[in-house]
């Protein structure tokens, strides 16, 4: 009968898990930057993806101080994010729509790997891992500072002008239903690509 899994093993399985999602998160951010319309939130995202690279070298850094072998586990969680946040950029809305509506993409990710970290320090923490609960509280903390800098964001103006563009049709005299903000053009939703296609992108 096999041995059964210990702590630090589902600690080993978590840690390669966010490795991976981190990965997924690089490619992912880019797309959020470019997608995004106003400048502040572009820069937070291409902020994000700066640290998202730094988080991915201390994450190996970890591997390193646990003499475990630097590899991912495909992350599936993130991988669902990261599918849902394409699906968002494929619709025809208007431009402050669009932002608020990927801010809460980059929050769902936020959130996920605010969780994931939070459990590994703390299992680090049990084990005696010092090092590497306090490289990864590093990550923690980024990943916190993320999430309330697009909540600024979105509380600072994206929300209200996307409301206020989602009820200016209302005033429309003749109720041909245009804008005050400018519309996206639209994409071809048809033959959108599964999550499983879209793993190698």
């Amino acid at each position: 009968m096999a041995e059964a899994g210990t702590l630090h093993d589902a600690f080993i399985d978590e840690l390669r898990d966010v490795y991976d999602g981190e990965r997924q998160l690089t490619r992912a951010l880019a797309k959020l930057a470019r997608a995004a319309t106003a400048a502040p939130l572009r820069e937070a995202f291409e902020s994000h993806l700066q640290e998202t690279q730094s988080q991915i070298e201390r994450l190996e850094h970890v591997f390193e101080t646990l003499e475990e072998k630097v590899r991912g586990k495909h992350c599936n969680g993130i991988a669902g994010i990261v599918d849902e946040g394409k699906a968002i950029m494929e619709e025809d809305f208007d431009e402050s729509t669009m932002d608020a509506c990927l801010i809460a993409a980059g929050q769902r990710a936020e959130h996920y790997e605010i969780a994931a970290y939070g459990t590994l320090i703390a299992w680090a923490r049990a084990m005696g891992h010092d090092e590497a609960a306090a490289l990864l509280q590093q990550n923690l903390d980024e990943e916190k500072a993320a999430d309330e800098k697009l909540s600024s964001l979105a509380e600072g103006g994206i929300n209200q002008r996307a409301a206020d563009a989602a009820h200016s049709g209302d005033k429309d005299p003749v109720g041909a239903g245009t804008s005050a903000t400018k519309r996206r053009p639209a994409k071809a939703k048809a033959g959108r690509r599964s999550l499983v296609e879209s793993r190698g992108e």
